[in-house]
């Protein structure tokens, strides 16, 4: 696995990464792979709110809000 593991939550605004791994447990983590979050699944960070969380995300053809407190239980391989 490349070295360029970053949190989905760190992921720059208009950058993109694939899933690597999902650190959430339980519900939270089937919610996660119920929105599509699943491993080598590439997703864009594309918008933050007004107050900086949360950031919209681009993953598989949609567009869902991640507070920042979930985002980060989601580890990316940034694309270079």
């Amino acid at each position: 696995m490349a070295g360029n593991l970053v949190r989905l939550s760190q992921l720059p605004l208009g950058k993109a990464g694939k899933i690597k791994q999902i650190t959430a447990e339980g519900s939270v983590r089937r919610r996660m792979l119920d929105l599509g979050m699943i491993i080598n699944t590439s997703v864009e960070a594309l918008h933050k709110s007004p107050s900086g969380d949360p950031t919209a995300y681009y993953i598989r053809g949609a567009v869902i809000a991640l507070r920042a407190e979930l985002a980060s239980e989601i580890l990316v391989e940034q694309y270079s």
